[in-house]
C-alpha cells in the first residue's frame, strides 16, 4: 500500500522528534508514536508541513502503518524502558522486521537484545547517534551495528539523513550485534577527555595570564583556525564569551562547578578495564567529573589543606599561551589514540572487524568530537590499517614531538602552582610510559611472585619461572 510509512519512530522527546523530522524532510514517510499521544499530535501539528508523518495512538496501529520489512526506531531511555518497548513490539512484528535502538544503550545490552530477537527472526540494530538535538535534525553522525541484511534496508535512509563531509555521508555499517553502540560509547569517552582537556587549558590560561573568560574566548577562537579546529573548541569560545543576563557576570562564573554525566564515560572506562586497554586520559576525565561532584569532601579538604603554593607565575604571556595550546593538542592526540586502541581491542574480542579508518571518517561531521584532524586519522589508517598506535603515525608522531617541551612545562607549572591537570598529566605519563625502554613493572611482577607465586618471565630466555622466596630462593620453571 502506498500510504504505508517507510520507517517509524517511537519515543518523541527532543531527539526522537528531531530524528523523525530529519527523515521526513528527506522525503521518507515516517510513522510516529509516543506513549502520550499528545506529544505525537503536537509533532504533526507543528511540523507536519516538513514532510509525511503517519501518527498512531496505539503501538499496534503504529506497527500496522509500516511497510514491510518494517523498520522501527526506538528513542526512549536506556535500560528498562527500552526493554519494555521491545517486549511490546515483538509480538506485533514479523520475520525480517527491524528494531533500531538509536539511544545511548550499553553495548552489552545491545548484544543481549540482538541475540534474543534473532531467535524471533527479527533484526535488532543498535545504532549510535551523535550530534545532540541539532545533529539529529540537521545531520548527525550515525553508527549502526546489526546484521548486513538490516543495513541493506536502513543504510540508504541513514546515509541520506546523516551529516555529509566532502561528499561522504557520516554513516557506515560498524559491525554485527553491539559494534555500533560500542563505538558510540568510545566516542563519548573521547568526548569526556576532550572536554576535560579544554577545561584544564582554560583553567591554566585564567590562572597564568589573568585573562577574563571573554579574553580566553578570543584565544580559543584563534585556536579554532588551526590544528585544534573542532566543534568543541568552537563552542568553548561561545560559552566563555557568554554573559549572564541576570548578573552581568561571565556565564562560566555563575555555573556551579560540578560536572554531571549520564554514564557513557563510566561504561567506557569499565569496558577498557575488562579489555586491558590503558585509556588513562579518558579515565582521568571521568574521575575528574566525579571529583567535581563531591562538594562536601572538597569543602573539607580546602579547610584541612589551605593553599601553600605561590600561584602560577608566567614570565612570557605569548609563550605560555602557545605552551598550553601545544600541550592541549598533544593530549588530545593521546585521547583519540587511546580511544581507537579501545575500539581495536573491542573489535578483536567480539569479532566485529571494525574499520578504524571508516570510524574516523564518519566522525568528521555531525558528531560532538568532529575535528579537523580526523582527516589525518583517516589518512593514517588508510596508509597502515594495522597501525599499532595512532601516536606513531608520522603526522601524529611529529605533532607530539613538537609539543613535548611545552607539555612538560605546562604540567610542571601546574603542579608547582597546585592547579589540578589530571588529563594533561596522565596523558603525558602515558606518552612517557609508552615510549620507555623499560618500565618498573618488572619489580611489580617480582613482588607478585614473592607474595603469591604468580610467576614471571625472564628477558634472557623463554619460559615461565618462580622463585622459592620463603625457602632457598632458587628459581624453578613453572
Amino acid at each position: 500500500m502506498s500510504d504505508l510509512a517507510q520507517i517509524g519512530v517511537t519515543g518523541l522527546a527532543v531527539m526522537g522528534r528531531n530524528l523523525a523530522r530529519n527523515l521526513a524532510r528527506n522525503g521518507y514517510a515516517v510513522a510516529v508514536h509516543n506513549r502520550s499521544y499528545e506529544r505525537t499530535r503536537r509533532l504533526v501539528d507543528e511540523f507536519g508541513h516538513e514532510g509525511t508523518f503517519v501518527p498512531s495512538e496505539s503501538m499496534a496501529d503504529f506497527v500496522a502503518s509500516l511497510a514491510r520489512p518494517r523498520a522501527v526506531i526506538i528513542m526512549v531511555k536506556a535500560g528498562g524502558p527500552t526493554d519494555a518497548v521491545i517486549d511490546e513490539l515483538v509480538p506485533l512484528l514479523e520475520p525480517g522486521d527491524m528494531i533500531v535502538d538509536a539511544g545511548n544503550a550499553h553495548f552489552a545490552d545491545t548484544r543481549r537484545r540482538e541475540q534474543a530477537l534473532r531467535a524471533h527472526n527479527l533484526h535488532f540494530v543498535g545504532t549510535g547517534v551523535s550530534g545532540g538535538e541539532e545533529g539529529a535534525l540537521l545531520g548527525p553522525s550515525i553508527m549502526p551495528g546489526g546484521s548486513p541484511e538490516s543495513y541493506r534496508t536502513l543504510g540508504p535512509m541513514f546515509e541520506k539523513i546523516a551529516a555529509v563531509v566532502d561528499g561522504t555521508p557520516c554513516c557506515v555499517h560498524i559491525g554485527p550485534d553491539g559494534a555500533g553502540h560500542f563505538v558510540k560509547m568510545v566516542h563519548n569517552g573521547i568526548e569526556y577527555a576532550d572536554m576535560q582537556l579544554i577545561a584544564e587549558a582554560y583553567d591554566l590560561l585564567r590562572a597564568g595570564i589573568g585573562a577574563t573568560p571573554a579574553q580566553i574566548a578570543d584565544i580559543f577562537r584563534t585556536w579554532n583556525t588551526g590544528d585544534l579546529e573542532s566543534f568543541l573548541i568552537e563552542i568553548t569560545a561561545d560559552v566563555l564569551g557568554h554573559v549572564d543576563a541576570e548578573t552581568g557576570q561571565a556565564f562560566v562564573d555563575i555555573v556551579l562547578d560540578q560536572a554531571e554525566q549520564k554514564g557513557t564515560g563510566r561504561w567506557t572506562v569499565q569496558s577498557a578495564l575488562d579489555l586491558g586497554v590503558p585509556i588513562t586520559g579518558i579515565a582521568e576525565a571521568t574521575f575528574a567529573r566525579s571529583l567535581s561532584g563531591h562538594a562536601e569532601q572538597r569543602a573539607a579538604a580546602r579547610e584541612a589543606f589551605p593553599s601553600t603554593s605561590g600561584g602560577l607565575t608566567v614570565q612570557d604571556r605569548d609563550q605560555f599561551i602557545e605552551d598550553v595550546r601545544l600541550a592541549l593538542y598533544a593530549s588530545k592526540i593521546v585521547a583519540y589514540a587511546q580511544g581507537f586502541d579501545h575500539i581495536e581491542a573491542g573489535s578483536a574480542e567480539f569479532g566485529w572487524n571494525i574499520d578504524r579508518g571508516a570510524v574516523s571518517t564518519i566522525w568528521r561531521g555531525g558528531c560532538i568530537i568532529r575535528a579537523r584532524f580526523l582527516n589525518r586519522i583517516r589518512e593514517a589508517y588508510d596508509e597502515n590499517p594495522s597501525l599499532k598506535s595512532l601516536m606513531v603515525a608520522p603526522y601524529f608522531a611529529e605533532a607530539v614531538n613538537a609539543g613535548v617541551p611545552s607539555w612538560r612545562r605546562v604540567v610542571v607549572a601546574a603542579a608547582q602552582a597546585g592547579i589540578p591537570t589530571p588529563a594533561f598529566s596522565s596523558s603525558l605519563a602515558y606518552f612517557d610510559g609508552l615510549r620507555a625502554e623499560r618500565l618498573p613493572a618488572a619489580l611489580i611482577q617480582g613482588l607478585r611472585d614473592n607474595f603469591g607465586a604468580h610467576t614471571y618471565r625472564r628477558t634472557d630466555r623463554d619460559g615461565t619461572f618462580h622463585t622459592q622466596w620463603a625457602g632457598d630462593k632458587k628459581e624453578y620453571s613453572a
